[in-house]
């Protein structure tokens, strides 16, 4: 599938490519916020995906809750890509943002400073996490001219009003506002956006455009006099100008559902606009029960946790729970999950030492991982299936059966490069060379001292087989002894 018909190519992230999922065809299906329910997916278009992702505000560096979205709609991008949809991936950047101009003001620098600094942030962190490029990533900073126009046809059908260069959504005019966070508009607070204004209609009102305040303010020129755009307008504006007035999935975190998403389908469809026709939402990263925020002071940046594990560590983890359900975030928790994949990990490294690690095909995908992954991404389901297919390989490798084992390894690394985590391809092992090299030599090296082990075992001189093994524990690799032989692994990775 070639780069110019989805998000990018697999072969172009130096992964190999993936055909389409062959004979075993089950549905997908996916959890839609609106519906409440896990629905079938039926795309708009056969054959393609139109999804828009709510991207990152950059007013700070990114933490691990913020990144966690990125790397579920990576996950389900590549699902979809492999299961042989066309993806249209639009993410976009909220570059201007009241947060953005305080940020700017304690910092003393330019807003647009500001924002560009944290942006190649969130960038760095995507790219370090094995996130694919989307297809289009614009910035709300480009796209005032569709934003002006969004509104003027929401006043022209009497949902938006003006009132001395400030621009309103009136909520109390579209019946259905509430329905996706399931909520009564008489229950609702005041639009925390422009407060209770007494030039609104209503309090919960909410601001599309902002009247420029003082002369510092950055501002862009409108019918209804110089401003700058609410946080909501934005992410309408952006989403139908790449992806049509209807498109198929529009995603982000669950804490977005209300008001962002909550005012973005209001205003689009009291525009005439279908808008997005599945909502889905990951859960929080908690800590001590609480959301993961800056402004709850719980945060974890993404650089200072990749300080304590590798990133496709990080990554591993932030997958292996159900992308629904919250993830309670520790370093003891960060470090069991690493310790697993390195377990995984092990397991590839030692069976491609032994045979010929051949091309990546989701043609080789377990049945029950496919039906794991269409049953909206039950990763925790597909991973049960990875893992016996890990000990089955391992139990292949100890009985020196290298055509099951070949075969089996094929399948582990399919299932591992849908999860993006194939320690194998890049950009895990970028290049490959030394990390390959290395496990030969390693390889090579234990299994001398074993074959020693086992002779000096054979002779009865217990001592110097204690001995060997002794100098191999001390080197950190564990020795595991059975009926068939000795097999070896790197401590905490058996």
């Amino acid at each position: 599938m070639p780069a110019s018909q989805g998000v990018v190519s697999l072969s172009e992230l130096g992964r190999v490519a993936l055909a389409p999922i062959g004979s075993h065809l089950v549905t997908l299906r996916l959890h839609d916020t609106l519906a409440r329910q896990v629905r079938d997916f039926v795309p708009l278009t056969p054959g393609e995906v139109l999804m828009y992702q709510c991207g990152a505000t950059v007013q700070s560096a990114p933490h691990v809750g913020h990144i966690r979205s990125g790397v579920v709609f990576d996950l389900l991008s590549r699902w979809l890509t492999a299961s042989g949809y066309r993806v249209v991936l639009c993410r976009n950047v909220t570059d201007i943002d009241d947060k953005i101009l305080a940020r700017a003001e304690a910092e003393e620098r330019p807003w647009w400073a500001v924002a560009a600094f944290y942006e190649r942030a969130f960038q760095d962190a995507y790219n370090v996490l094995g996130c694919a490029p989307p297809t289009v990533e614009p910035r709300a900073t480009g796209h005032v001219t569709q934003m002006v126009e969004l509104m003027q046809r929401l006043i022209e059908r009497g949902h938006a009003y003006e009132s001395d260069g400030d621009v309103y959504f009136d909520v109390r005019s579209f019946a259905d506002y509430g329905a996706l966070s399931r909520q009564h508009i008489d229950d609702l607070r005041p639009a925390a956006d422009s407060g209770a204004d007494p030039r609104k209609r209503d309090p919960r009102d909410f601001a599309l455009w902002k009247s420029t305040k003082s002369p510092d303010e950055p501002s862009w020129p409108t019918p209804w006099g110089p401003g700058r755009p609410g946080w909501h307008l934005e992410c309408s504006a952006m989403a139908t100008t790449y992806l049509g007035p209807q498109f198929d999935i529009h995603g982000g975190g669950l804490d977005l559902v209300f008001p962002h998403h909550e005012n973005e389908m209001a205003q689009s469809r009291a525009a005439g606009d279908g808008f997005a026709n599945y909502w889905l939402h990951n859960a929080w990263v908690t800590t001590a029960g609480e959301k993961m925020s800056k402004s709850l002071g719980n945060s974890l940046v993404v650089s200072e946790v990749l300080t304590k594990v590798r990133p496709v560590e990080l990554r591993w983890y932030l997958i292996a729970a159900h992308y629904r359900s919250n993830l309670e975030f520790s370093d003891a928790a960060m470090a069991e999950a690493a310790a697993g994949y390195r377990r995984v990990e092990g397991f590839v490294t030692r069976a491609a030492a032994r045979i010929d690690a051949e091309d990546v095909s989701v043609d080789l995908l377990p049945p029950e991982f496919v039906d794991a992954m269409n049953d909206d991404l039950s990763v925790p389901a597909a991973l049960a299936i990875l893992h016996e297919h890990v000990t089955t390989g391992n139990t292949l490798i100890a009985a020196g059966d290298d055509v099951g084992l070949q075969a089996n390894l094929a399948q582990v690394r399919a299932m591992l490069d849908i999860l993006g985590v194939d320690p194998l391809s890049t950009p895990w092992n970028a290049g490959g060379t030394n990390d390959e090299a290395l496990a030969t030599a390693l390889d090579s090296l234990v299994s001398a001292e074993l074959a020693a082990r086992q002779l000096a075992r054979a002779n009865k001189d217990f001592a110097a087989a204690d001995e060997i093994r002794d100098r191999i524990s001390q080197a950190g690799i564990t020795i595991e002894d059975s009926a068939d032989g000795s097999r070896w692994s790197l401590a905490g990775d058996a």
